[in-house]
């Protein structure tokens, strides 16, 4: 089994940041720590790969893109972007899927930064130390996610939200609830913010339903407490639970729009086709891939942070409030 970075860090007391600088940047840590890092290392055997982590940028020619989960069909257009603004420079990509694990990203940069000459790191849920740790592997661009020193891409989460928001109150829902996403999730927090704001700015209520998995059975387990909190309003993390919510509230006997409002969020290719169409967030998902791989191939490295702005799109499963969502 190959000896990793991480391997030498545990056998040295220290973080992979520190071994890294130790091999990439020797002048940045104290004698005393190299020389204890060099003996490790030495020991075990590590040996970086060909054009590691040591080596200068713009060796390999290929770029690394790891996203939490490739059945989000969230990441297709991304990807594309990403992968059609590579072909232009290029460059190739070389893909990961984290699996919904957020102490399963750290490894992947590791394994992946010998390899390439950066990394697109999407919805990233590492705490900010880890995202620190990775950035001193290989060069990042995070997308939707924001470190203030770290180069990131990610959505307007305020744009979207005021627009739905507006849209809901203007057809006379005065309670909105939030069908929130997995708790790590930064773009979950920026939303409930954003919620907060908009919700005083327009004399609306927010009701916390929640967090649930960002997936068709976490949307549907959020029906029940749609229910019990009475709403006849929602947004949705995403679209994925989004549709999984209206499955759900269908085996209670509810219907959307005629009960209860549903908007999601991100207006991926199902979402038009849906029954009902879902009224969502567009998010620009192909130019947000497209934005990190310019920025990823920098040739300053400036550290940029770029928002993009999102867009409601108004459908079929949003309608005027008529009636409480409540069966005798």
């Amino acid at each position: 089994m190959r000896v990793t970075l991480r391997d030498v860090a545990e056998q040295a007391g220290v973080s992979v940041a520190t071994v890294s600088r130790a091999l990439r940047r020797p002048e940045m840590v104290s004698q005393e720590a190299r020389e204890k890092i060099l003996e490790i290392s030495a020991r075990l055997g590590y040996q970086p790969a060909r054009n590691g982590p040591e080596m200068p940028h713009g060796t390999t020619g290929v770029l690394g893109v790891i996203v939490p989960d490739l059945l989000n069909p969230f990441y297709p257009a991304l990807l594309k972007g990403a992968q059609s603004r590579a072909r232009e420079h290029g460059v190739q990509l070389l893909l990961a899927d984290a699996e919904e694990a957020p102490d399963g990203e750290l490894p992947l940069v590791e394994t992946l930064a010998s390899q390439v000459d950066g990394i697109l790191l999407c919805s990233s849920r590492m705490t900010d130390a880890s995202l620190e740790e990775a950035a001193e592997l290989t060069r990042l661009c995070l997308v939707n996610r924001y470190h203030p020193e770290l180069t990131s891409v990610s959505a307007d989460a305020l744009s979207g939200v005021r627009r739905a928001v507006r849209h809901l109150a203007a057809l006379g829902h005065r309670r909105i609830g939030y069908v929130g996403g997995p708790r790590p999730s930064r773009s979950d927090a920026e939303r409930r913010l954003a919620l907060d704001e908009v919700g005083t700015d327009l004399d609306v209520e927010i009701v916390d339903v929640g967090h649930y998995r960002p997936s068709i059975e976490g949307g549907s387990t959020a029906g029940e407490a749609v229910l019990l909190h009475e709403l006849r309003a929602v947004m949705v993390y995403n679209d994925v639970m989004a549709l999984g919510l209206i499955a759900g509230l269908r085996t209670f006997g509810f219907e959307v729009p005629g009960d209860i409002s549903v908007v999601g969020w991100d207006d991926i290719e199902f979402a038009p086709v849906a029954s009902p169409a879902l009224s969502t967030v567009r998010v620009s998902r192909h130019r947000m891939g497209a934005v990190g791989i310019d920025a990823l191939l920098a040739a300053d490295n400036a550290v940029t942070q770029q928002k993009l702005e999102t867009h409601f799109v108004p459908r079929d499963s949003t309608s005027r409030a008529s009636r409480p969502a409540v069966r005798s």
